[in-house]
């Protein structure tokens, strides 16, 4: 998978507070990485579960993660997290997936 211009979205219940942190977590991961992304947006679970395959990777909380298998079945990595402001759990799933 290529390292520069993925696009990544991260999504949360409402697509409000917790998405927003949610993507500054993995602005650092990305930076510490060092990977440019193309596209980052952070989305509620309504427009997330719609917009997902137009993304090559999809972070959410683990027990929202089945909601992407539409998504999954199109190519787009699908990752849950535990603790979605963990930047340790953020990058070490990004490595399992191959994205770091």
């Amino acid at each position: 998978m290529a390292k520069e211009n993925m696009s990544f979205m991260v999504c949360c219940a409402n697509g409000a507070g917790s998405s927003l942190m949610m993507k500054m977590t993995l602005q650092k991961v990305l930076t510490k990485l060092n990977i440019k992304p193309g596209k980052l947006h952070h989305c509620a679970l309504s427009e997330g579960k719609s917009a997902a395959p137009q993304y090559d990777v999809v972070l959410c909380a683990q027990n929202f993660a089945s909601m992407f298998k539409d998504a999954e079945k199109k190519g787009t990595t699908v990752i849950g997290l535990r603790n979605i402001m963990s930047v340790q759990e953020m990058e070490e799933k990004l490595k399992e997936h191959g994205i770091a």
